[in-house]
């Protein structure tokens, strides 16, 4: 195997070239830089959030955004970045990070559990935070008004738990900083952040830049994650549901009931009618998580599932017994001292149902994340041309075997074209070219994937002829 040698890391970047580039997560740490009012985040025709404003500060080359931008090849990358933020954390794994405990189990107390997607315990932790006065306000993502159009969902500012919980549950939907950025600069106090991580590593670099937010953010909630979804797959699920996108007034992703397991995702879609529609997500022609549909590019060039720069990340526990409990499991791997100080508190209160996992039991509730972003990633980017994100390796061309190399080469044109079928299905208004095309890819990625037929049969063929000819 051969090492591609370093690159010359470019001092200045603009926010267009990042576009160009399709290494935009739409995480608004550009837009709260611009001038006031010289910038805003849209969600575009493939339902993705991009900035818009002043062609010249679109254009413009500047050093602070080679800095701030995630997906820059000049920024730090998360190895670096937990490196300064946890230089005494006692452990240190490849694929979880720097921490200082991790433990699988549910928030006892209160409503925490029950109105979580999960284990309760995101929210439980930032009404902590909130409670013992370590913060002001918590910054984390809520329904818009639901007065139909976009955008369903916002980040906006609690102030208590009662606004805590209104905010509760998993939202795969666009999102951006900036305003909630602009409102800490704008208000005095102390601030929790919660995001996926590459929001949560654009909060880091921001901190580094702007003496006031660095100030000003105190404490960082990282969810673990494995892709953006776009607006679009609200709208594709209304037309399965039978209805139109612009009658969605709210949704719900992850239905949570007791009597099923947790894995088995239902949606819930309020309409501005007043009505209710469910459906199962296996039901979906667009609901296998893992096949790709709706996902940003921007995802395919990224390493870090579980938050490493947070000081705290939360997790489904996707191992049983716990994937089988429709109550929902949380895995929490906490780096920040302070926050592992108050879970195990919690715990000897009786407080918390945590037990303690080691970094192997983490890694394997995400294991299928992992794949994506280590082997997969290795791939990607062996083949990458032109602006290339800076990673913690540099990329090795791996040698899986032909199954998984088919898989992640159907994800990447199930992700490409699934923007593209929906808009064209969108612009001529005709659901069914999108919805026919999406069962026939979800068939042919599920037949690599996961079946024994025939064609994982021909495709296990191919790689045995590939492993004698090597």
């Amino acid at each position: 195997m051969s090492r591609r040698s370093p690159e010359t890391l470019p001092e200045t970047l603009s926010v267009a070239q990042v576009g160009r580039a399709g290494l935009c997560i739409g995480c608004g740490a550009c837009a709260a830089q611009s001038p006031a009012g010289g910038a805003a985040m849209r969600i575009d025709a493939f339902g993705e959030l991009r900035p818009r404003g002043d062609p010249s500060w679109l254009n413009a080359a500047s050093p602070t955004l080679a800095r701030t931008c995630p997906f820059s090849p000049a920024a730090r990358h998360e190895g670096e970045l937990a490196a300064e933020l946890f230089p005494d954390a006692p452990a240190h794994d490849p694929h979880i990070g720097r921490y200082g405990g991790a433990w699988v189990g549910y928030a006892a107390e209160g409503d925490f559990r029950a109105d979580g997607s999960s284990g309760g315990m995101v929210t439980w932790t930032a009404a902590e935070l909130m409670r013992r006065g370590l913060v002001d306000g918590v910054a984390h993502v809520a329904p818009s008004d639901p007065e139909g159009g976009e955008p369903l969902f916002r980040y906006r500012i609690s102030r208590s738990p009662a606004e805590l919980s209104a905010g509760a549950k998993s939202r795969y939907y666009p999102i951006e900083l900036s305003q909630v950025m602009g409102e800490m600069r704008a208000n005095p106090g102390r601030y929790a952040l919660v995001g996926i991580p590459c929001f949560i590593k654009a909060a880091q670099l921001l901190r580094r830049e702007d003496p006031v937010i660095g100030e000003r953010l105190a404490f960082t909630l990282g969810l673990f994650c494995g892709h953006m979804k776009s607006a679009r797959m609200v709208e594709s699920f209304a037309w399965q549901m039978g209805a139109r996108g612009d009658e969605v007034g709210a949704i719900d992703f992850r239905r949570k009931d007791a009597s099923r397991p947790a894995n088995w995702y239902q949606a819930e879609l309020r309409l501005l009618s007043g009505e209710a529609r469910r459906r199962d997500w296996w039901h979906m022609v667009d609901g296998d998580w893992g096949a790709g549909f709706f996902q940003s590019n921007a995802c395919n060039f990224c390493d870090d599932v579980a938050a490493e720069t947070a000081d705290v990340a939360f997790g489904d526990a996707w191992l049983e017994p716990y994937s089988s409990d429709g109550r929902g499991t949380n895995v929490v791997v906490a780096r920040h001292p302070v926050v592992r100080d108050l879970i195990e508190a919690a715990i000897a209160e009786g407080r918390l149902a945590l037990s303690p996992v080691d970094a192997e039991f983490v890694r394997r509730t995400q294991a299928a994340g992992f794949r994506q972003r280590r082997e997969g990633l290795a791939l990607r980017l062996a083949a990458r041309r032109g602006l290339r994100p800076r990673k913690r390796r540099w990329p090795v061309q791996l040698a899986p075997d032909a199954r998984r190399r088919l898989v992640y080469a159907l994800r990447a044109h199930i992700t490409r074209w699934s923007r593209r079928m929906f808009f064209a299905a969108r612009l001529t208004r005709l659901p069914a070219l999108y919805l026919v095309w999406a069962r026939a890819e979800l068939a042919l990625y599920q037949g690599v994937t996961y079946s024994r037929g025939r064609i994982g049969q021909l495709v296990d063929r191919l790689d045995g002829w590939r492993s004698r000819r090597s």
